[in-house]
């Protein structure tokens, strides 16, 4: 699910398409705009504050089955296979979050790995399978033997072995919300606070609500800027809106962010006479989340971004920060997906 944004337009309808573009520019740069002081306050009094305290220790594994055989489309054999569905999420975790995250970030993440199988089987995404190994449209997937060609003995001795006792540790647990499977998205690193779903997609999920995220500040893609100089950030434009009118002359004056969304990502921005939305900026320009900033000097754009991701759900950089404060993996997860349970099915 390194893109989720796809895996949920496959299920819901995007309120707004981006149009097509025959070419897009993408820049990057080495550069990261130092974070403001008074921002890194408020998240360590926030981290204090907003996170629930820690509760006693809780145990889920109430159902002792075997567990089940699920049929996964491989699309790199072009072939449907028969896994059993523990073995999967082991190399569902290992395409997903790093093996070196904390135990109980792994766990998180083996819940709600597994809680999106169990979702788009019931759904029925695919025709033939539960789900997918294209992280396009479902979860990443890496099998062992990819694992251990790739990464060496060592590495399965050391981390595989890790995954493989998140997964055990989790055994048939998934979430739910009011009895039902939940569509648990996930995503790299929140810019503070994640996003309520209808903001960033068409739909209003109950439990996907925007909450703080303080931990992500120590994420490595926190804070990531982009410098454009003028004449790429106007042509970028006009190839996606031949009608737009903007120029070089005054750009500042030309380009104004009209409104934000609760977790901080902008929602419309206006761009000489056109209205246009933050998710369209995000990806013309290759940006890490579409909260961001802009600021402009004399022969270039600089935009400011926060986060990295579509914002909804559960924030892995934040899981990780919360599992390295002494949080448990069901209270990360009852922190990021509102009014949920877990619940125990083999």
């Amino acid at each position: 699910m390194k893109n989720p944004l796809l895996v949920l337009a496959s299920t819901v309808l995007v309120t707004a398409a981006i149009p097509i573009c025959v070419s897009i520019f993408a820049y990057s740069s080495d550069s990261k705009p130092d974070i403001v002081p008074h921002i890194q306050n408020k998240l360590k009094i926030e981290t204090k504050l907003k996170i629930n305290k820690k509760k006693s220790v809780k145990n889920y594994e109430t159902i002792d089955k075997e567990s089940p055989k699920i049929k996964v489309y491989n699309h790199k054999k072009g072939i449907v296979e028969t896994i059993d569905i523990e073995d999967y999420l082991c190399g569902v975790l290992a395409g997903e979050m790093s093996a070196e995250f904390d135990k109980e970030a792994l766990k998180a993440q083996a819940v709600a790995a597994r809680t999106f199988t169990v979702y788009s089987e019931k759904t029925g995404k695919h025709k033939n399978a539960a789900v997918c190994t294209d992280y396009k449209h479902c979860q990443e997937y890496k099998s062992k033997s990819e694992l251990l060609s790739k990464n060496g003995q060592a590495w399965m001795d050391k981390f595989y072995t890790k995954i493989e006792q998140a997964v055990k540790d989790t055994k048939g647990q998934i979430i739910v919300y009011e009895d039902e499977p939940i569509l648990p998205l996930y995503f790299s690193t929140s810019s503070g606070n994640t996003e309520n779903s209808e903001e960033v997609f068409s739909t209003k999920y109950p439990y996907l609500r925007s909450v703080d995220s303080p931990y992500d500040k120590n994420a490595p893609k926190y804070a990531s800027n982009v410098k454009i100089n003028n004449s790429d950030f106007i042509n970028t434009l006009r190839k996606c809106y031949p009608n737009m009118s903007i120029s070089n002359d005054k750009l500042s004056k030309q380009v104004s962010i009209e409104e934000r969304s609760k977790g901080g990502s902008v929602e419309k921005i206006k761009v000489g006479n056109k209205e246009i939305s933050g998710r369209d900026i995000r990806s013309l320009f290759n940006l890490n989340s579409a909260n961001f900033d802009l600021k402009f000097n004399k022969d270039y754009v600089d935009i400011i971004v926060k986060g990295y991701g579509h914002g909804v759900g559960m924030s892995q950089w934040g899981a990780e920060g919360m599992a390295k404060d002494g949080y448990k993996y069901y209270e990360i997860l009852e922190h990021y997906y509102s009014d949920i349970n877990i619940k125990d099915t083999y």
